[in-house]
C-alpha cells in the first residue's frame, strides 16, 4: 500500500472580531499562494452566520476537496470546543468549532486558537524557526495573545495575556490597544511591557521571546527599550501568521 503524497498547499482562515480572512498557503515556504481575501465578520457574529461566511470564503477560491483547511478562532479551543468567548457572540460558548465548520463547507476542518496559530507560523517559518527549548510567542493587539512551545511542541491555550500583574489583568495595561486608548508614549508603554515580560520570564524561563501583532512592524520604537534575559525579537510573518499557522496545522494532523 503506497502512502499518498504530502500536500503542498493548504488553505488557512483567520476569524477575527471585525473580519474573516483566508488564502491558500505554500507549505514549503509559508508564503501565501494567492492574495488573501477579507470578508467582514457578520453582525451579530453568531456561529451559523460566521460558518456561512467561512463557506463563502472557501468557495471564492474554489478550494479543491483534497486541500486541508485550517482556521483560527479568537478564543481557547479545547478538544474542538469553545470554553469561553470574548470577541465574538456569547452563543459560541460550548460550540464544537471543527464540527460546525466541517458541516458548513463539506470537508474536515482543523480549528485552533488564533495566538497559537500565529505562534505555529513563527516556529515553522518565521522568527522562531529552529529554536530549541522554551519559546514564547506573544501577539500585541486589542489584547495580548500567547503561544508557548517546548522544543517545537505547542502547549495550547495558554492565555498569558490574562495574567494578573500588580492587581490588573495584564492586557488591560500592556496591550497595544492600551497604548492607543490612553495616548501613551512609546517609552511609557515600554515600561508596562517591561513589567509584563519580566513576569512571564520569571514564570516560564523562556529561551526566546517573539513579539508579534500589528504593532510589531514598529518594533524599533519599543523593543530596544525592553530588557529581558532571553532574546526578544520581532515576529516575521505579521498579519499573515494566523492564516499560515492554521494551514500548517491542517496539513500536519493537528487535533
Amino acid at each position: 500500500m503506497t502512502q499518498s503524497a504530502a500536500p503542498t498547499v493548504a488553505f488557512g482562515i483567520d476569524i477575527g472580531g471585525s473580519g474573516i480572512k483566508g488564502a491558500p498557503v505554500d507549505l514549503s515556504t509559508g508564503e501565501l499562494a494567492a492574495e488573501r481575501l477579507r470578508i467582514p465578520t457578520p453582525s451579530p457574529s453568531r456561529p451559523r452566520a460566521v460558518a456561512e461566511t467561512v463557506a463563502e470564503l472557501v468557495d471564492a477560491f474554489g478550494v479543491p476537496g483534497t486541500t486541508p483547511v485550517g482556521l483560527t478562532f479568537p478564543a481557547p479551543i479545547k478538544h474542538g470546543v469553545v470554553p469561553f468567548i470574548a470577541n465574538l457572540h456569547q452563543s459560541w460558548k460550548g460550540v464544537d468549532v471543527p464540527a460546525l465548520m466541517s458541516e458548513a463547507i463539506g470537508r474536515q476542518v482543523v480549528a485552533v486558537n488564533d495566538a497559537d496559530a500565529a505562534g505555529v507560523a513563527e516556529v515553522a517559518f518565521g522568527a522562531a524557526r529552529g529554536a530549541a527549548g522554551v519559546v514564547l510567542v506573544t501577539t500585541l493587539g486589542t489584547g495580548i495573545g500567547s503561544a508557548l512551545f517546548v522544543d517545537g511542541t505547542l502547549v495550547p491555550n495558554t492565555e498569558l495575556g490574562h495574567l494578573e500583574i500588580d492587581g490588573h489583568d495584564a492586557e488591560d495595561r500592556a496591550a497595544s490597544s492600551a497604548r492607543e486608548n490612553e495616548g501613551l508614549s512609546w517609552q511609557e508603554w515600554a515600561e508596562r511591557l517591561q513589567r509584563y515580560y519580566e513576569t512571564v520570564e520569571m514564570l516560564f524561563s523562556p529561551d526566546l521571546i517573539v513579539v508579534g501583532g500589528g504593532v510589531s512592524k514598529k518594533h524599533e520604537k519599543f523593543l530596544p527599550l525592553l530588557r529581558t534575559s532571553a532574546p526578544l525579537v520581532p515576529a516575521a510573518l505579521r498579519n499573515s501568521a494566523g492564516i499560515v499557522g492554521a494551514a500548517h496545522l491542517a496539513a500536519h494532523g493537528h487535533r
